[in-house]
């Protein structure tokens, strides 16, 4: 029987209709079903009764959703067909393929349960193939892997294969001039340059990268992943194979792949290993070719919970004073990449309840939040994020978040919602807490407002933290004191780490933690502002009222054991 015929039935239906069962031994089971205190699938109740097998429900699970079960048993799987797919793909989706057409570039794959649909969407993006699904025993499935993907092929294995590919070789010679657009169109098809790709998109998810770049240079082409804020560089491939590989990441992201000449975003969507991954990719030309960067973001990973960020206690406890205030400005500021996102997703995350309407303008969406009304900011059709938090008022929020503030207008705007009674949140790019007031007065901001509306201010730092498991006690040199502006009369009975001898990536570090400055204002913190005192002097105020700066706070990550002296250097300023 066509599984088109079950899709959607019962699944006692489809059994019937299977000759598995018949409608009184259904009809029987249910009776049962109702009579059940805790609810019990029929499926496994017609089993009990004998009447059935796993196998069967597994069969008729596969044509309720529309899907053909198939008996793989003793399958011999061709070169072609093993090859349709790298084996990174098979073990990071659970799936065999079971056919190939290289011409029509279709592809049959095995699953182990028809609720594997991302398996299919995915493969079909990645692959830029026609993929159908059928079902198969796990087991079965398990033994092909291991049988046919348990080695899987190297990055160099493949960088290697391509870099003898003569159409590709032809390809890359002319990619400074006009090319033909259906040899661009075939290369971004070609199975090699799939198979490379997707290695290096698993390898950067799975060491969890934050970003991959692919860079053309003179006589090279780059391909690099930042972790933890240092950049890495992987099996570097031919230059010729540059053309190609952009051309790929933009059929995935739907971009224009015929536009050369001018700058291109766009997103992919994928799942990996049961987490959503969004890849936003930014194209950029340059004198020699595509530079192609992909930012990674792992919605499964990020922890969008204020206990979760790093804050001390004291600090969590000011912050959350700061964001549960009826109204007033929170601002957090830091440099592209020190985390500002997530503190404020995680400040938004705990606000977000029935009770509470929350608006958000960001310039991207980064994170999609079910309870959050989010509004992507887009320049070229003139949404500003200005025009965004005007319209924003007519909308009866509770909460506002502004992605950042950039200009004049944007800032009028946040203290004109703060003083209508809006909590705002939003992001500036300043060094530390105290100069955001400054640089708030340069936008032409008056301090009269500035004072009426800030409640606080959170700057913050990424240090990257040491693998536990590898570091090394050491004792600091004078010289690595003094920058530091430490003596050793000031380290008595502490105890400094260093990373241990590892192999990889990483260096011996594993993940990062943040460093936290928090500014909270009063009374004579405003008086300050009002008489437009220096950052210094406002430095200083928020000290002796209990400001801890970013170079205290990494000095505590230090004595604790969790960083090292290179980072809580490189990362924060001396205390003035």
């Amino acid at each position: 029987m066509e599984p088109s015929e079950l899709k959607g039935r019962k699944l006692g239906r489809v059994l019937t209709k299977l000759k598995v069962v018949t409608r009184e031994q259904v009809h029987e089971a249910l009776g049962i079903q109702k009579g059940r205190a805790t609810k019990v699938r029929i499926g496994e109740i017609l089993k009990e009764l004998g009447y059935c097998t796993g196998l069967d429900i597994d069969r008729a699970l596969a044509g309720q959703a529309g899907m053909a079960y198939v008996d793989l048993a003793g399958i011999e799987l061709d070169d072609e067909v093993v090859g349709a797919i790298p084996a990174e793909n098979a073990k990071a989706y659970q799936c065999v393929p079971i056919e190939y057409n290289s011409k029509s570039r279709q592809l049959k794959i095995a699953i182990k349960s028809p609720n594997n649909f991302q398996a299919v969407d995915d493969l079909r993006l990645l692959m830029g193939a026609k993929v159908e699904a059928v079902v198969a025993s796990p087991t079965v499935i398990d033994t092909l892997i291991e049988k046919y993907f348990s080695k899987g092929e190297s990055m160099a294995d493949v960088v290697n294969a391509l870099a003898s590919d003569k159409n590709l070789q032809e390809l890359g010679a002319h990619s400074d001039q006009s090319i033909d657009l259906d040899a661009v169109i075939d290369a971004a098809g070609d199975n090699q340059v799939i198979k490379l790709l997707n290695l290096v998109l698993l390898q950067a998810i799975r060491d969890r990268a934050s970003d991959i770049h692919f860079e053309p240079f003179e006589h090279e082409f780059k391909m690099r992943y930042r972790i933890d804020g240092v950049l890495y560089e992987m099996v570097p491939p031919p230059k010729h194979l540059g053309t190609a590989i952009t051309s790929r990441v933009k059929v995935m992201a739907n971009l224009d792949i015929a536009e050369r000449r001018l700058p291109q975003d766009g997103r992919i969507e994928l799942t990996v290993g049961g987490n959503p991954v969004d890849l936003r990719v930014a194209i950029l030309p340059t004198i020699y070719g595509e530079s192609c960067v992909m930012r990674v973001l792992d919605r499964g990973n990020v922890e969008l919970s204020l206990d979760r960020v790093g804050f001390r206690p004291d600090d969590l406890e000011r912050f959350r004073g700061l964001i549960t205030k009826p109204n007033g400005i929170v601002i957090v500021t830091g440099p592209t990449g020190s985390g500002k996102t997530t503190t404020l997703y995680a400040a938004l995350s705990e606000l977000n309840d029935i009770e509470t309407k929350i608006l958000t303008a960001e310039d991207p969406v980064e994170y999609d939040i079910d309870g959050l009304c989010q509004v992507q900011v887009n320049s070229e059709v003139g949404l500003t994020f200005a025009k965004a938090l005007r319209s924003f008022l007519r909308q009866d929020p509770d909460v506002i978040l502004v992605g950042e503030i950039r200009d004049l207008e944007t800032a009028q705007i946040a203290v004109q919602a703060s003083l209508t009674g809006h909590l705002v949140l939003s992001t500036l790019h300043t060094n530390d807490a105290p100069s955001s007031i400054i640089r708030l007065v340069d936008l032409g901001v008056e301090p009269f407002l500035l004072t009426a509306t800030i409640e606080g201010i959170v700057a913050q730092r990424l240090v990257r933290t040491l693998d536990p498991k590898t570091k090394q006690p050491f004792t600091p040199t004078e010289q690595e004191l003094m920058e530091l502006a430490l003596r050793p009369e000031d380290i008595k009975g502490r105890q400094f780490y260093r990373p241990g001898e590892t192999v990889g990536v990483g260096g011996g570090y594993k993940g990062r933690m943040a460093l936290f400055e928090i500014m909270t204002l009063d009374d004579e913190i405003r008086e300050l502002m009002m008489n437009e005192a220096s950052t210094n002097v406002l430095r200083d105020a928020a000290r002796k009222k209990g400001m801890r700066s970013l170079r205290e706070s990494g000095l505590m990550a230090l004595y604790e054991g969790l960083t090292t002296i290179d980072e809580v250097v490189s990362e924060t300023l001396e205390d003035e």
